[in-house]
């Protein structure tokens, strides 16, 4: 039985360059945390663009929610804005320096795609596959902190006179 299926990290921004340098360093903090480090530079450059592309294009503001979540054998990270309107790949020029986030995702991922969300917004999102390692851990229940650990309980109590030898050996303290 797995006690423990999922892992989830949530962080809610507005989307302005500054922004987004920190969210790439929650998401490597987290992935670290995680034991992830093999996705650490995918998704890192997969939020990067999701988030630049909310930035450049999302109405009527840029405020949104970047998500994180390991479920047991792979990684889904989602960018979640308040703009209806669903993201379209473009084919870009060869020299082109923008339009190329989304096909950029696609290329780092396992997969990706955009879904509506509620009456006004979106979200859009790509999966890694989560590395060995990390599945083991996904799998294992959290560690309880010294506070949440149980009192051991005692099943029998044993008298101390019970646990000394019969015939003891009388020993001095002194040196002699």
């Amino acid at each position: 039985m797995i006690s423990n299926p999922s892992r989830h990290c949530m962080v809610e921004l507005q989307a302005l360059p500054s922004r987004i340098g920190q969210v790439r360093r929650i998401v490597s903090a987290q992935l670290r945390y995680w034991h992830m480090d093999p996705l650490i530079e995918r998704a890192a450059l997969g939020v990067t663009e999701l988030l630049t592309n909310v930035h450049l294009h999302a109405q009527p503001d840029k405020t949104c929610v970047v998500e994180l979540e390991l479920l047991l054998d792979r990684l889904t990270v989602s960018v979640r804005d308040h703009d209806p309107r669903l993201p379209v790949v473009k084919a870009a020029e060869t020299l082109a320096t923008c339009g190329r986030g989304l096909a950029m995702v696609a290329a780092v991922s396992e997969s990706w795609g955009a879904r509506p969300d509620g009456e006004s917004g979106k979200v859009v999102w790509f999966t890694l596959p989560a590395p060995v390692a990390a599945r083991e851990l996904a799998a294992r229940p959290p560690r309880r902190t010294p506070r949440e650990q149980a009192a051991p309980r005692f099943t029998e109590v044993v008298s101390v006179d019970d646990l000394r030898p019969a015939h003891a050996p009388a020993r001095s303290a002194v040196v002699g």
